[in-house]
């Protein structure tokens, strides 16, 4: 990102930032703003991108969101012949979109007489956030506690029961915690005796272990496959997670291999059963369970042998 233009207005610097790979709109100059355009650079291997299988290279830049499906595309240019730097510049309208949008850069070519195919695209895409105020990264996990039953979601009131539930279809992954459900809350701030924080820490373990299942399958569940069929990274949280857990569901396989075989088994429905206790392994695993839980027949021990004594 070299520069943003909101309208007819040229912004300061500072709504973007390279290091944290996030530009910032939200009410920079005004509220009511139509568009912005994007000034965009992109540095390519310039000698595989010679050498390569392919002819026709066209270079874009992409912004997309997921929560309205919006999509935006632009095509960069060469800045001169035997560059290896390529620009351009991305315009895209404030209705289109709502909330955070990741803006990546695409290489597309012929190959084997085929036209359109991707033979590259980058691996750290920026966001565009069009609700922040500073650019930087916000966590990619929020935690929410409201009331199922009386709360301002209605769509929680049929699980007023539940002590929380984990919401995948956002931009950002949330955990909404049952305020109605009694002590949840207060035991998960908590910070008492060695058997309440061992208790708090094997509830967040349990929450910890239904969220990473939870992104993992709508992680797989979203994915989108080219014009052959190969499924794509995805971007965002849900290339994070898929990127962090396929490791230890098929870790047989590199990254690009368990995606197919992923992707195939789940869209074919074969053999994508005999997966669940991979994939709830990698959740527990990041989740840390084995350490909590751990901890916490320890702590139980040592209480008893104080009962004893």
């Amino acid at each position: 990102m070299t520069a943003v233009r909101q309208d007819r207005t040229d912004l300061e610097t500072s709504v973007f930032s390279s290091q944290e790979r996030v530009v910032a709109l939200h009410q920079v100059e005004r509220s009511d703003w139509e568009s912005s355009r994007l000034s965009i650079t992109a540095t390519l291997p310039e000698k595989e991108l010679s050498s390569g299988p392919w002819s026709d290279v066209t270079v874009m830049a992409v912004l997309t969101e997921k929560s309205t499906n919006s999509r935006t595309t632009t095509l960069l240019e060469r800045e001169s012949t035997g560059s290896s730097t390529w620009a351009g510049q991305l315009r895209f309208w404030r209705s289109a979109y709502r909330s955070q949008a990741e803006l990546a850069v695409i290489v597309v070519a012929t190959v084997d007489g085929v036209r359109g195919r991707v033979v590259g695209r980058s691996d750290d895409n920026w966001l565009v956030d069009l609700t922040a105020r500073t650019p930087v990264r916000r966590q990619e996990l929020q935690v929410e506690e409201v009331d199922f039953r009386d709360g301002p979601h209605e769509w929680l009131r049929p699980y007023k029961d539940a002590p929380w539930m984990i919401e995948t279809s956002g931009d950002i992954p949330t955990v909404h915690l049952n305020t109605g459900f009694e002590g949840i809350a207060e035991l998960l701030n908590s910070n008492g005796s060695s058997m309440e924080k061992a208790v708090r820490d094997m509830l967040a373990a349990q929450i910890a272990t239904d969220v990473w299942t939870a992104v993992f399958h709508s992680a797989v569940s979203d994915l989108e496959v080219d014009a052959e069929g190969n499924p794509q990274w995805p971007g965002g949280w849900r290339d994070a997670v898929l990127r962090g857990m396929l490791s230890d569901v098929l870790p047989e396989q590199s990254g690009a291999d368990a995606l197919r075989e992923i992707h195939a088994r789940r869209s074919e429905s074969s053999g994508w059963n005999e997966l669940q206790p991979r994939i709830n392994y990698a959740a527990t695993r990041r989740a840390k369970v084995a350490r909590h839980l751990g901890t916490a027949v320890r702590v139980l021990e040592t209480s008893q042998k104080g009962s004893k004594a």
